[in-house]
Protein backbone atom coordinates (compact mmCIF):
# COMPACT_ATOMS: atom_id res chain seq x y z
CA UNK A 1 0.00 0.00 0.00
CA UNK A 2 2.76 2.42 -0.91
CA UNK A 3 1.69 5.94 -1.82
CA UNK A 4 -1.72 5.52 -0.23
CA UNK A 5 -3.46 8.75 0.69
CA UNK A 6 -6.56 9.18 2.81
CA UNK A 7 -8.86 11.96 1.57
CA UNK A 8 -12.06 13.28 3.10
CA UNK A 9 -15.45 13.49 1.35
CA UNK A 10 -18.20 15.69 2.78
CA UNK A 11 -21.83 15.85 1.63
CA UNK A 12 -23.59 19.22 1.71
CA UNK A 13 -27.34 19.96 1.51
CA UNK A 14 -26.95 22.44 -1.37
CA UNK A 15 -24.17 24.81 -0.25
CA UNK A 16 -21.02 22.91 -1.31
CA UNK A 17 -19.86 25.62 -3.72
CA UNK A 18 -20.35 28.34 -1.10
CA UNK A 19 -18.46 26.29 1.50
CA UNK A 20 -15.53 25.48 -0.80
CA UNK A 21 -15.21 29.11 -1.97
CA UNK A 22 -15.20 30.20 1.70
CA UNK A 23 -12.52 27.62 2.60
CA UNK A 24 -10.46 28.65 -0.43
CA UNK A 25 -10.57 32.31 0.58
CA UNK A 26 -10.12 31.95 4.32
CA UNK A 27 -8.15 28.71 4.84
CA UNK A 28 -5.62 29.22 2.04
CA UNK A 29 -7.23 26.41 0.09
CA UNK A 30 -6.99 25.82 -3.66
CA UNK A 31 -10.05 24.50 -5.50
CA UNK A 32 -8.74 22.02 -8.07
CA UNK A 33 -12.08 20.79 -9.45
CA UNK A 34 -15.72 21.81 -9.29
CA UNK A 35 -18.47 20.36 -11.49
CA UNK A 36 -22.21 20.97 -11.31
CA UNK A 37 -24.81 18.34 -12.15
CA UNK A 38 -25.61 20.31 -15.34
CA UNK A 39 -21.97 19.92 -16.47
CA UNK A 40 -21.99 16.13 -16.12
CA UNK A 41 -21.86 14.14 -19.38
CA UNK A 42 -24.75 11.88 -18.36
CA UNK A 43 -27.49 13.75 -16.59
CA UNK A 44 -29.13 12.18 -13.54
CA UNK A 45 -32.84 12.13 -14.36
CA UNK A 46 -33.65 11.40 -10.69
CA UNK A 47 -32.25 14.78 -9.64
CA UNK A 48 -34.76 17.58 -8.94
CA UNK A 49 -34.73 20.26 -11.69
CA UNK A 50 -33.67 22.97 -9.22
CA UNK A 51 -30.48 20.97 -8.42
CA UNK A 52 -28.90 21.33 -11.89
CA UNK A 53 -26.48 23.98 -10.53
CA UNK A 54 -25.75 21.99 -7.37
CA UNK A 55 -22.26 20.51 -7.09
CA UNK A 56 -21.82 16.98 -8.39
CA UNK A 57 -18.15 16.82 -7.33
CA UNK A 58 -15.63 19.30 -5.96
CA UNK A 59 -12.07 19.03 -4.73
CA UNK A 60 -9.99 21.49 -2.68
CA UNK A 61 -6.47 21.20 -1.32
CA UNK A 62 -5.98 22.63 2.18
CA UNK A 63 -2.37 22.19 3.22
CA UNK A 64 -1.41 18.60 2.40
CA UNK A 65 -5.01 17.34 2.63
CA UNK A 66 -7.59 16.94 -0.10
CA UNK A 67 -11.19 17.67 0.82
CA UNK A 68 -13.82 16.55 -1.65
CA UNK A 69 -17.52 17.23 -1.56
CA UNK A 70 -20.88 17.25 -3.29
CA UNK A 71 -24.41 18.52 -2.84
CA UNK A 72 -26.75 15.71 -1.82
CA UNK A 73 -30.48 16.39 -1.30
CA UNK A 74 -31.29 15.87 2.38
CA UNK A 75 -27.64 15.74 3.53
CA UNK A 76 -27.27 16.43 7.24
CA UNK A 77 -24.41 18.20 9.05
CA UNK A 78 -21.40 16.11 10.08
CA UNK A 79 -22.08 14.47 13.44
CA UNK A 80 -19.35 12.00 14.36
CA UNK A 81 -16.27 13.16 12.44
CA UNK A 82 -14.25 16.37 12.57
CA UNK A 83 -11.86 17.95 10.11
CA UNK A 84 -8.86 18.94 12.21
CA UNK A 85 -6.77 21.99 11.36
CA UNK A 86 -3.37 22.27 13.07
CA UNK A 87 -1.80 25.72 13.09
CA UNK A 88 1.76 26.97 13.46
CA UNK A 89 0.68 29.86 15.71
CA UNK A 90 -1.96 30.54 18.30
CA UNK A 91 -2.91 33.69 16.38
CA UNK A 92 -3.68 31.66 13.23
CA UNK A 93 -5.84 29.28 15.29
CA UNK A 94 -7.75 32.24 16.75
CA UNK A 95 -8.28 33.74 13.30
CA UNK A 96 -9.68 30.47 11.91
CA UNK A 97 -11.89 30.13 15.00
CA UNK A 98 -13.38 33.59 14.41
CA UNK A 99 -14.08 32.80 10.75
CA UNK A 100 -15.42 29.27 11.13
CA UNK A 101 -17.52 29.87 14.24
CA UNK A 102 -19.31 32.88 12.72
CA UNK A 103 -22.85 31.66 12.06
CA UNK A 104 -21.97 28.17 13.27
CA UNK A 105 -22.31 26.16 16.47
CA UNK A 106 -19.54 26.07 19.08
CA UNK A 107 -19.08 22.79 20.95
CA UNK A 108 -15.92 23.84 22.83
CA UNK A 109 -14.80 27.45 22.81
CA UNK A 110 -11.22 28.33 21.90
CA UNK A 111 -9.09 27.88 25.01
CA UNK A 112 -5.89 26.46 26.42
CA UNK A 113 -5.86 22.76 27.30
CA UNK A 114 -3.26 20.40 28.72
CA UNK A 115 -2.30 19.36 25.15
CA UNK A 116 -2.66 22.65 23.26
CA UNK A 117 -2.15 26.35 23.71
CA UNK A 118 -5.34 26.84 21.65
CA UNK A 119 -8.07 24.26 20.99
CA UNK A 120 -11.70 24.49 19.88
CA UNK A 121 -14.46 22.29 18.45
CA UNK A 122 -17.27 23.68 16.30
CA UNK A 123 -19.58 23.18 13.35
CA UNK A 124 -19.44 25.94 10.74
CA UNK A 125 -22.43 27.53 8.98
CA UNK A 126 -22.11 24.97 6.17
CA UNK A 127 -22.52 21.97 8.52
CA UNK A 128 -18.84 20.93 8.56
CA UNK A 129 -17.44 19.99 11.97
CA UNK A 130 -13.94 21.26 12.82
CA UNK A 131 -11.31 20.87 15.53
CA UNK A 132 -8.82 23.73 15.61
CA UNK A 133 -5.48 23.12 17.28
CA UNK A 134 -2.22 24.88 18.08
CA UNK A 135 -0.25 22.27 19.98
CA UNK A 136 1.75 23.01 23.10
CA UNK A 137 5.48 22.93 22.52
CA UNK A 138 7.16 20.10 24.40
Amino acid sequence: MNNTQLDIYVNYPGNCQEAFRFYEEHLNGKITMMMTHAQAPDQNSMLPADWKNAILHARIAIGNTTLMGADIPGAEPMRSAYLTLRFDTAAAAEQAYALLSDGGQIFMKMEETFFASRFAMLRDKFGTSWMLLHETKK
